[in-house]
């Protein structure tokens, strides 16, 4: 019986190696965060090595995303990523919603919540791991992104409505 469980096991792993994800790699940047926000290169290149994998059009992917289930999760985790903040498609956002989640990014970079510890874990993507310097550089980055709303939106414009429940 247990033979029959392992070689079930590996024909179905055998398999999926024929099923390919769509892979985030349009790097559409029509909409990106610099069309209308000053990035300057130190903040840029943090967002390049910590943030653009998971939360822009343009992936790099490393050699074992061919091997699937890895390469599953991996998109999976890419496109969780890009639901939650796409620089890509920034400005496309509602002005209200592109302040929030310039707050989201001060809080998730704050409490250490972002770049995830998966992503990081054996030694991957190390560069990815900021520093104390790093977080202070991306959240005043982001707050003076925030300021300069503020300087140019009516107050009420950079507050999200309230969903109504249904």
């Amino acid at each position: 019986m247990k033979k029959k469980i392992l070689l079930a096991l590996i024909i179905i792993l055998v398999g999926i190696q024929f099923i390919h994800q769509e892979k985030n790699e349009s790097n559409d940047e029509t909409y990106s965060i610099s069309t209308k926000y000053l990035v300057p290169e130190n903040v840029n290149q943090i967002l390049k090595v910590a943030c653009n994998d998971c939360h822009s059009n343009k992936s790099t992917y490393p050699w074992y995303s061919n091997f699937q289930p890895v390469g599953f999760f991996l998109t999976h985790h890419i496109n969780d990523g890009k639901k939650h903040l796409n620089l890509s498609s920034f400005t496309k956002l509602p002005i209200a919603v592109q302040n929030h989640k310039l707050e989201e990014i001060v809080e998730t970079v704050e409490e250490k919540e972002m770049p995830l510890e998966s992503y990081t874990y054996f030694g991957l993507h190390k560069e990815a791991n900021l520093s104390q310097e790093q977080r202070e550089v991306l959240i005043s980055w982001a707050k003076a992104q925030m300021d300069s709303l503020k300087a140019h939106y009516p107050a009420d414009s950079l507050v999200m409505k309230k969903r109504k429940k249904s």
